[in-house]
Parts: C-alpha cells; sequence; structure tokens
C-alpha cells in the first residue's frame, strides 16, 4: 500500500495490524521514540482543523520525526492559484510522506497520482476520512474488546459526515454489525452509501429521527456536528442545526456500557454534562487518534519506497474497473473537477445495463 485514500485501501488483516501497532505503541512509547528519527512529515491542511493535524504532527514528532506544512489554504500558493498536483509535486522536494486535508472531494486521488511519496487523506470534503475511522475502531476495539457483534446508532449529519460514510465502509466488512441510522431527513445517508455498502452486503439498518428511539439497543452511539460549511444555504443550516441533541436525560434508557463517541468538533449536540458520564469515550477517542496515526506513519514509511516511478505512486483509484475519462463531466460544485487545472473527468459504470456511472474522484451519480 503506497497511500491511504480510502478506509477500504486496507484490508480486515491489515486494519487489525495497525491496531496491535497502536495498542504496541500505548504500552512501550520508548520503543519507538526514535522510529521515524531522519524523516520528515508534511501537514498540507487547505481547510481548518485541530485534532487531526495536530494528532498527525505529534505522532511524528513522537516517532522523532520531524513537521512541516501548512494550516490553510491562504498560507500556501493555493492563494495564487496553484494546483493541488503542483503543490503536491513541490511538497515532494522536501518531506518523506503527506498528511492531507482538503474541502473538495476527491483531491486526495489527484495528489496521489502526482506524488512519488506517500499521501494520506486527512479528509476530502463530505467524501472520506479514513484515519478517522481507525481512530475510530482503535476506541471501539479499545473499549468494547471486540470490532465484531455491535449495534451502532450513527446520529446527526450522515450525509455530509464523511467520518460516517468511512466508517460505514470500514463496517461492512466485520459480521455481527447492525446499523441505526439516526438523523433528520434532510441528513440522511446517502442513497449509494444504502444500495451499494449496506444493501449489496446484507447488514441490517433502520432509519430513525430521534435519539429516544434507538438509543435502547445500542452498544456504540457515534454522535456529529450538523456542519455549516457544507450548507449552501445558511437558512437551511439554521432550521437543521439543532436536530439532535444528546443529554443525561436521553441516557436513562442507555446501556450501561454504552460507548458513546464523536469525532470532535462539537458545537452543541453533546452536552457538556454527558462528559462525565463513564460512558462519554469521545476524548480518550482523541487520544487515539495520535497512537493510530503513529502505527500509519510506520506502515506507509516502511513500505513504499522513496522513490517510485516517474508516473507518481500508486493509487487505488485505478483499480475500479471499467472507465469512462471525459465522456462524461461531473458537475458537482463540491468536486476536486470543479477546481483543477486540465483534471481528467472519470466516471465508472456501477450499473452498465442502466447507464448508471458514479464519479471517481466525488462518487456523484449519473444516467447516461
Amino acid at each position: 500500500m503506497s497511500n491511504l485514500i480510502d478506509i477500504l485501501d486496507l484490508s480486515v488483516e491489515e486494519i487489525d495490524g495497525l491496531i496491535a501497532t497502536a495498542n504496541d505503541i500505548i504500552e512501550n512509547p520508548g520503543k519507538y521514540a526514535k522510529a521515524c528519527e531522519g524523516k520528515i512529515l508534511a501537514t498540507l491542511f487547505f481547510e481548518p482543523s485541530t485534532r487531526t493535524r495536530l494528532s498527525f504532527e505529534a505522532a511524528m514528532l513522537n516517532l522523532g520525526g520531524s513537521v512541516l506544512g501548512f494550516s490553510e489554504a491562504g498560507s500556501s500558493s493555493t492563494a495564487k492559484g496553484e494546483s493541488v498536483a503542483d503543490t503536491i509535486r513541490t511538497v515532494n522536494c522536501y518531506a518523506d510522506i503527506i498528511a492531507m486535508r482538503h474541502p473538495k472531494e476527491g483531491a486526495p486521488i489527484v495528489a496521489a497520482k502526482a506524488s512519488r511519496i506517500p499521501i494520506i487523506n486527512a479528509g476530502d470534503g463530505g467524501h472520506f476520512h479514513p484515519t478517522q475511522t481507525l481512530t475510530d475502531l482503535l476506541t471501539i476495539s479499545r473499549h468494547k474488546g471486540r470490532l465484531n457483534n455491535l449495534t451502532i446508532g450513527l446520529c446527526g449529519d450522515l450525509k455530509f459526515g464523511r467520518t460516517v460514510h468511512s466508517l460505514i465502509a470500514a463496517f461492512s466488512r466485520y459480521s455481527g454489525i447492525k446499523f441505526v441510522l439516526i438523523s433528520p431527513e434532510e441528513l440522511c445517508v446517502p442513497e449509494y452509501v444504502k444500495t451499494e455498502t449496506l444493501d449489496k452486503k446484507g447488514i441490517p439498518y433502520k432509519e430513525v429521527r430521534t435519539i429516544e428511539e434507538a438509543i435502547p439497543e445500542l452498544d456504540i452511539l457515534y454522535m456529529t456536528r450538523i456542519q455549516r460549511e457544507r450548507f449552501a444555504d445558511p437558512a437551511e443550516y439554521e432550521r437543521l442545526k439543532n436536530s439532535f441533541v444528546l443529554d443525561l436525560p436521553k441516557l436513562e434508557h442507555a446501556k450501561s456500557d454504552l460507548c458513546i463517541m464523536h469525532p470532535l468538533p462539537r458545537v452543541n449536540e453533546i452536552s457538556t454534562k454527558v462528559d462525565n458520564d463513564p460512558r462519554a469515550c469521545y476524548f480518550d477517542q482523541m487520544l487515539c487518534g495520535k497512537f493510530i496515526r503513529m502505527a500509519l506513519i510506520l506502515k506507509l514509511l516502511a513500505e513504499t519506497p522513496m522513490l517510485l516511478s516517474a508516473s507518481g505512486a500508486e493509487c487505488s483509484c485505478n483499480e475500479h474497473g471499467e472507465e469512462l475519462v471525459n465522456k462524461v463531466f461531473c458537475d458537482n460544485p463540491r468536486c476536486i473537477t470543479s477546481i483543477e487545472q486540465e483534471i481528467d473527468h472519470v466516471f465508472r459504470y456501477t450499473d452498465k445495463e442502466n447507464g448508471i456511472c458514479r464519479c471517481a474522484y466525488c462518487e456523484a451519480q449519473k444516467k447516461i
């Protein structure tokens, strides 16, 4: 594996290996203190982040490596119109591995195609966030002792919540998983996630509109915030922002060993009074993020030669079958194709018989 763009780039065995390494780091931190000495991580954050960026930087520093990068697009040459591909080619000259966050969906795919060093997707718009998913899996594994036979409630913004999409994909490969999807109708899980993952793999799920009707059966409650930055219409955000708030009265009927999680930041969707409840795991979840990213950095640097082919690192985005190149064009304004210079528009059939295809970058669907 040269890059981590999507959680499905990792096999279940590789995920288990990363969790085992992270647990060993927790138990034996001194063993890893110089593991990345002389190596440089570049953190390229084209949109704001606190936990993800700092946890990547802390991870590399705790491994004995160094860090460089930027924390907003305005402090990079992107402000002058530089493309993602050119930024990546530039940073390749100075770093050994890149962690990248970008507001446009599919940007890490473009980055991986242009890069000779590993690319880690640290979040691309409302699309994927694989290292948050690894963080979640480590947290659940440590608190529940297993990653199978769980009833998982996903609550809040399930439409634009990249953490939710990646988590569903990850758990689709474990047995005994049931999802309860808790959201307003306007922020439901995208149809393609339901049809191409949940339905296709026969994973049981139900959709409900209140926390109260779901909470008694849950082993995991994964809260998410309603994301202002994903709404084109501010009025729509204002109408939905207080849709779900978890407080102590709602927890009265929950299991005693419920694991309450949140990728953070929160706004008001979890009352601060819940913080001291022993079922609140979200601050431990944040700490787990550093350890799993340490394990991932070690894995990528160990498995990836420093100089790859001139055409760039291998990218999993080229491993999905028949492609339509510049025959169908993506009109999703959140897609990287809306801003990147001279980028090929690539679609892949999901149902060729009915002419249904999906953008390779953002997964927007079209019928041709």
